[in-house]
C-alpha cells in the first residue's frame, strides 16, 4: 500500500469503466444508463437498459470481478422477486454459452456472459471495443429468449 499499487489500480479500473459507460452511451443513446457502482474492491458495475428489458424491470450489468480479473455481462432482475421469476422460467432454456444462475443469497445475476478473461487495461480502445461488441451479442441473444 505504500507505493500505492492497489489505489493505482482501482483509479484505473474506474477511469475504464466511467470510459466503457460513456463509450456505450454514445453508440446506444436508446439505451437508459445507471451510474457507475465502484463496489468495495470485489466488483465495479453499472447497467445499461433496453427498452425492451424496461418493460420487464430487467437490465443488463457490465461487471468487472477485481479478484477473478475478468469482465462478464449478466442479466439481471430490477428485484429479487424478478429475479427469482425469470431464473425459473429459463430453467428449460438451452442457454449456450451463457449461464444461468441459482437463486441464492448474494448472486445479483439470472444469467452470466464472460466478456474478457485477463483483459489487457494497456489496449484500453480495443478492449472498449471488444466489450461492447460481446455486450451487444449477449443482448441479441438474451431478448428473444425473453419473448422480445
Amino acid at each position: 500500500l505504500q507505493k500505492g499499487q492497489i489505489q493505482q489500480a482501482f483509479k484505473g479500473i474506474m477511469t475504464f469503466m466511467s470510459g466503457l459507460r460513456k463509450t456505450i452511451g454514445k453508440t446506444h443513446p436508446e439505451y437508459s444508463l445507471s451510474a457507475v457502482y465502484f463496489g468495495y474492491m470485489d466488483m465495479t458495475y453499472f447497467a445499461l437498459v433496453p427498452e425492451a428489458l424496461k418493460k420487464k424491470n430487467l437490465k443488463i450489468a457490465i461487471v468487472y470481478l477485481h479478484e477473478q480479473n475478468k469482465f462478464e455481462a449478466w442479466l439481471a432482475g430490477g428485484n429479487r422477486r424478478v429475479q427469482a421469476e425469470y431464473i425459473g422460467q429459463l430453467k428449460q432454456t438451452k442457454l449456450e454459452k451463457y449461464q444461468l444462475s441459482q437463486v441464492s443469497p448474494g448472486v445479483d445475476s439470472i444469467v452470466e456472459y464472460c466478456l474478457v478473461e485477463q483483459p489487457d487495461f494497456n489496449r484500453d480502445q480495443e478492449l472498449m471495443e471488444q466489450i461492447q461488441s460481446r455486450v451487444d451479442e449477449f443482448i441479441r441473444d438474451i431478448l428473444p429468449l425473453l419473448g422480445e
